[in-house]
Order: structure tokens, then C-alpha cells, then sequence
């Protein structure tokens, strides 16, 4: 959960108008999460054969838990973890680790290639999130996999009507209109990935279980709390309403299902290198 982001559709950029790095515990905000998905990423990324020998970049690395866990747990022989603002990934050292603040929306931007590229909830955040994944394709080796994981939206107007679905739909809405977050394309990242000339593109979708302290709980919770104005500006809700569901998510009452995260992959023609 990063700020590796260009000018999206809503005119304001992740980082700057909602969820500023500057801000005091956002740095803990995205390691809510990452302890919801952390798991989740590093046994697909097993699963898709990512070990010793592996160079890496991770696209939107946040507090660097993903690179890492490539590291120290994967054993990888290097990664260049990239973010627009690098304060949480500088804060510990890592032998085998780089870190690069850069805007990958930028022209220009060309680290190289590597054996595995790997970005989550980055793309959301993006306006021409088509050229972006072609962009990133290009930094795949041959015989390489790119990794793409973002969020889907699992409310519809069949899911039952609690505070938590109220808010998570105000939530969007306002998301998308300050700084163009979009989720509505993330089902269709396999096909991305094709057209980006990927082979053997496939996905998996997993949504963690809302449970009251859970750290998905506690990233929802922060989460509402930052997004607060963006959430008040649609009109849909008001501050009693996001206090109530925020009282409903920490509560035994809360039944309700979380945004889920698709990740979706797909290889680079040709010999490994």
C-alpha cells in the first residue's frame, strides 16, 4: 500500500491529498495491511517459483515488508524496492535491498529488468493504468513473471446493508473522485497482462475476514479515518454515519464481507536469463 502514483482522473495524487507519509501513523496504517496480504502475496509468489537466484523490483514497496520478505525468507538475490516517497523503506536497512525514490508514471523510468516485478495496490491509484502494466512488462526479464495484486470492491446492491457497507461505498466514491483511485477494472487484469504480450496470465482472489482488531479491521478503520473528507464530500454520509462504522467494525455485531485483493500474473516469452 504505496504512494507510487501519477495523476490520476481526480485531479489530486495518493500521498499528497489522502493518505499523506508525512502523517503520523500512516506508516502503521500500511503495515495493517500488509499484515493482512503479506501472506497471501508471499505464498503466490512461492507458488510461482521465486527463490534464490531472483532479481526483483517492487513497485510501490510502502514500509518494504513484501521486499523484504523476498530477501530474507525467499532468499532472493536482490531487490530494488521503488516508491515515490522511500521515508518508511530507508528506516531499516537490508543487505541484498536498494531503494529508489521514483515516480514509475515518470518518462523515463527504467530500472532495468528483472526476474520478477511485483506491485500491489499501486495500479488502483493510477490514471493510464494500460500503459502503466505495458511499461512494467518491458522491466521483465525473458522468462520472467510480472505480479499485479489490487483491491475489488465486493459490496453490490445485493450485499446486505450494515454500516460498513454504507461507509466502504462512500468510501470509494470519494476515493475516485479526489485522486482517481478506481477499482472497477482489477477483474480484468488478466487480460491486461495479456495484452501487454504476457503469456500464461491467470489470477486468485482472496477477501481476509473483517474480525473486531483484526489488522484488515484496524487498516479499514485508519483507512475511513484519512479518507474522512473525501468520504464527507459525496454527500452519501455524514460524520455520525463513518463514527458508526467504526464502532460496527470493532464490534461483534460486524457481519460483512472485506474488499478483497485480485493478483494476477504473467510470464515474459522466452529463456530465463
Amino acid at each position: 500500500m504505496a504512494a507510487s502514483t501519477g495523476d490520476p482522473e481526480g485531479g489530486g495524487r495518493y500521498g499528497e491529498d489522502v493518505f499523506r507519509p508525512e502523517q503520523e501513523g500512516e506508516g502503521e496504517r500500511i503495515d495493517f495491511g500488509a499484515l493482512a496480504y503479506d501472506e497471501i502475496t508471499l505464498t503466490r509468489l512461492r507458488a510461482l517459483g521465486v527463490g534464490p537466484g531472483w532479481s526483483c523490483l517492487d513497485v510501490g514497496a510502502g514500509t518494504g515488508t513484501v521486499s523484504r520478505a523476498l530477501l530474507e525468507e525467499r532468499g532472493v538475490e536482490s531487490v530494488l524496492a521503488v516508491d515515490r516517497d522511500v521515508r518508511f523503506l530507508a528506516r531499516r536497512p537490508t543487505p541484498g535491498l536498494k531503494v529508489l525514490e521514483s515516480d514509475i508514471t515518470a518518462p523515463g523510468f527504467a530500472p532495468g529488468r528483472y526476474r520478477l516485478v511485483h506491485a500491489r495496490f499501486v495500479l488502483m491509484h493510477l490514471a493510464d493504468r494500460e500503459r502503466v502494466i505495458a511499461n512494467l512488462a518491458e522491466l521483465v526479464a525473458p522468462g520472467g513473471v510480472l505480479v499485479l495484486s489490487d483491491a475489488v470492491d465486493l459490496t453490490t446492491d445485493r450485499t446486505p446493508d450494515t454500516p460498513y457497507t454504507e461507509v466502504m461505498q462512500a468510501m470509494w466514491l470519494g476515493l475516485r473522485a479526489t485522486i482517481g483511485t478506481d477499482v472497477s477494472w482489477v477483474p480484468s487484469s488478466p487480460q491486461l497482462l495479456r495484452g501487454a504480450g504476457l503469456v500464461r496470465a491467470a489470477a486468485e482472489l482472496y477477501a481476509p475476514p473483517l474480525t473486531p482488531g483484526s489488522p484488515i479491521s484496524r487498516f479499514w478503520a485508519d483507512t475511513w479515518e484519512r479518507s474522512r473528507q473525501a468520504m464527507l464530500a459525496t454527500g452519501t454520509v455524514d460524520d455520525d454515519t463513518i463514527d458508526a462504522a467504526l464502532l460496527y467494525l470493532d464490534s461483534d455485531e460486524c457481519a460483512a464481507l472485506s474488499a478483497g485483493m485480485i493478483t494476477a500474473w504473467g510470464w515474459k516469452p522466452g529463456p530465463t536469463g
